[in-house]
């Protein structure tokens, strides 16, 4: 069994992997892996992963080194199986290099547009041939809704839920539909770009955000909220045999 570890902007994932089968997913503070020892101890974990977008705490480092489990810590470095033309590989963060491979994986031998809705909003494109482009980098739907708060003075902070009209008829209202509906126009422009450029496209939509698209949208994405994971897991199975 392999041990894969996604430590992310605002929460750290832990998943137990039986080849290509998720067994268990735990999710934790990005500054402690606090069930990690119970893992270990709960399954036989032969070797492990960690990929971070963040600078690893030294109570993780000494974590880590208390298992006897082998962990590949996944850098720019790594081999990977798809060719990364990424102009600054030493910059692009491993969540999204992992989320590419783990689509690809999925899905050989197609053009694939990968969204990745959490702290940040991200967009990846890898070719039919595994040749991974690049991509871009948006606020995610927290991150916009603390931007106006933050930077606005009399915008109040509110939440995601809520009622969500045309239109808002009332500041809540109307920051919630703009971010949101800002979001889901801007999701479907992509798509809708990279469509007519790639007529046979499919789309991964992974994250802890979830969004609503027009119906001619749907047949072609697929939510995959363990995509990263994934990506991760066939990283580690590609370097460690």
């Amino acid at each position: 069994m392999n041990l894969v570890i996604d430590i992310g902007n605002t929460v750290a994932k832990l998943a137990v992997f039986d080849k290509e089968e998720v067994v268990e997913v735990l999710r934790g503070s990005n500054h402690s892996l606090d069930c990690l020892t119970m893992l270990c101890n709960k399954y036989p974990i032969e070797k492990g992963i960690i990929a971070s977008v963040i600078t690893l705490s030294n109570t993780i480092r000494k974590q880590l080194a208390k298992q006897s489990v082998p962990f590949l810590e996944l850098t720019y470095r790594t081999p990977v199986p798809i060719e990364n033309l990424y102009k600054t590989p030493e910059t692009l963060g491993m969540d999204r290099l992992a989320a590419v491979v783990g689509a690809n994986y999925l899905c050989p031998n197609r053009d694939l547009l990968v969204i990745d809705a959490g702290t940040a909003l991200t967009y990846e494109f890898i070719d039919a041939k595994g040749r991974y482009w690049g991509g871009n980098i948006s606020p995610g739907i927290y991150t916009r809704f603390k931007a106006l708060n933050a930077c606005c003075d009399k915008l109040p902070l509110i939440e995601r839920g809520g009622d969500l009209p045309e239109f808002g008829y009332s500041t809540e209202t109307a920051i919630r539909a703009g971010v949101i509906k800002g979001m889901e126009f801007e999701i479907s422009g992509y798509i809708t770009l990279m469509q007519k450029k790639y007529p046979d496209l499919l789309v991964f939509l992974t994250g802890g955000d979830k969004f609503s698209f027009d119906t001619n949208l749907k047949s072609i994405i697929f939510a995959d909220r363990f995509l990263v994971l994934k990506g991760l897991n066939r990283i580690l199975n590609y370097n460690v045999k």
